[in-house]
């Protein structure tokens, strides 16, 4: 089928990938009722464009000088198969062959892409790569507008990227519902509006941020259900931010540090519907514990508490264990002044499956035995308080209980498992920006 049109010569935008994807996919895009247009209210501005493809790295087009129909050359000889030239006879030598102009022929047949509706451009666009979904944007006013189609960004990854100022603020509030950056450098979001952010699930671990700029993007996000900032330095707005998200279910601070016990009672008060908590190595004092096992929801299933050596008491365990009789997944490892006397707060939780208490160093080999009485105990991570020896003791003795079979916790953490999986608590990311010049 050939494609042609008015506005699509001046910009080259990986025509070869759009065409394969048209030609592979047309049958597969599925049928709207109506003409879907974006709810994107900017207006069409090459140079802020070029500035968004530089801010996420990616190459700006190159204009090429092509025909006045603006058709492009490379397009039409893919499509087009080289037309054999046509000998002149002795005899027809005095006849004057005229072209007629080139606006003057005849169209030629095949459709036009001004001719497509907005639903098939928006199934052509939905398969493309982010680097050419961002590229698309330079094509023409139309085009623009649909590759800001909300449609196209629910799911964004940018992993381990260096993001200018301005660039999250001109792609998060298209409608990115998903969107997985760890290990970037993020600079100034520099929203345009105050509307709330559709995000729902975000992972900002460790990222390069500064606490402004992080206030600011969590300060427009009011639909979290899944939130990972491990290891980033917070403050107490940040912390009233985020309990401004009541629909939170799973909650990752691991290594945090910048905010008050005051304001993460409060916080955790307010997001009474949390299944998943990690709040394991942060910055706490012993007031910061007990402001949290006892402000704890009652509905968290998986618990991490880890790495509070003298902070967390056996009374902490206690209260603990009476608010949240729900536990499957408990990680209390790192806690020195944990002993015995608290098997006995285990041994109420009637759902526990999996225990960690490595180096929890008075805790002798001879009383992990007593833990083999919960009939629902699973798993059993000691590292660092039984011998070799003792382990193997221990294994026979308890064989219905995997002991020291994971080095590391999944608790409330977005991506776990090898580094290639770039799944984000189990929803994969379309958009990914792969390979970037400039980067």
């Amino acid at each position: 089928m050939m494609f042609r049109g008015r506005h699509v010569g001046r910009c080259h935008f990986s025509e070869g990938n759009l065409l394969s994807s048209c030609r592979r996919h047309l049958k597969e895009i599925p049928a709207s009722s109506s003409n879907v247009f974006t709810s994107f209210t900017w207006a069409w501005d090459p140079t802020k464009t070029s500035e968004l493809l530089s801010g996420m790295g990616v190459s700006v087009l190159k204009k090429e000088h092509l025909g006045s129909e603006n058709t492009p050359q490379d397009l039409l000889v893919s499509l087009s198969p080289p037309q054999k030239r046509q000998k002149v006879k002795e005899k027809d030598k005095d006849f004057v062959i005229a072209r007629r102009p080139r606006l003057l022929r005849e169209p030629e047949s095949g459709a036009s892409w001004d001719a497509l509706p907005d639903e098939l451009l928006l199934g052509i666009f939905a398969y493309l790569p982010l680097n050419d979904l961002l590229k698309v944007t330079q094509v023409c006013k139309r085009w623009y507008h649909l590759s800001f189609d909300e449609s196209l960004w629910q799911t964004l990854d940018l992993t381990g990227k260096n993001l200018l100022p301005g660039v999250i603020g001109q792609l998060l509030p298209v409608g990115v519902t998903v969107f997985r950056c760890p290990r970037s450098c993020i600079g100034d979001p520099l929203f345009k509006h105050s509307r709330p952010l559709r995000l729902q699930h975000l992972d900002l671990s460790n990222c390069t941020v500064n606490v402004a700029d992080l206030h600011s993007i969590l300060y427009q996000c009011h639909r979290l259900q899944n939130l990972s900032l491990e290891g980033l330095k917070l403050s107490d707005d940040i912390i009233r931010n985020i309990a401004q998200n009541s629909s939170l279910v799973r909650l990752n601070l691991s290594g945090c540090s910048g905010f008050s016990a005051e304001a993460l009672e409060t916080m955790l008060s307010s997001c009474s519907g949390l299944q998943e908590l990690n709040l394991s190595w942060c910055d706490f004092t012993a007031e910061h514990v007990q402001a949290a096992v006892s402000q704890i929801s009652s509905k968290v299933t998986q618990l991490n508490l880890s790495g509070y050596r003298q902070n967390l008491q056996i009374s902490d365990v206690k209260t603990l264990v009476e608010r949240c009789p729900y536990l499957i997944h408990l990680d209390l490892s790192d806690s020195v002044m944990l002993k015995p006397e608290c098997f006995q707060y285990f041994h109420q939780l009637i759902y526990l499956q999996h225990l960690s208490l490595s180096r929890c160093y008075q805790i002798s080999p001879a009383a992990l035995l007593e833990l083999g009485e919960i009939p629902t105990l699973k798993t059993l991570q000691v590292f660092g308080i039984v011998t070799d020896n003792a382990l193997q003791l221990l294994k026979e003795t308890l064989p219905h209980i995997k002991i020291n079979c994971s080095h590391f916790t999944t608790i409330a953490r977005p991506t776990v498992g090898s580094k290639k999986n770039q799944e984000i608590w189990g929803i994969k990311c379309r958009l990914t920006l792969r390979n970037p010049s400039g980067l």
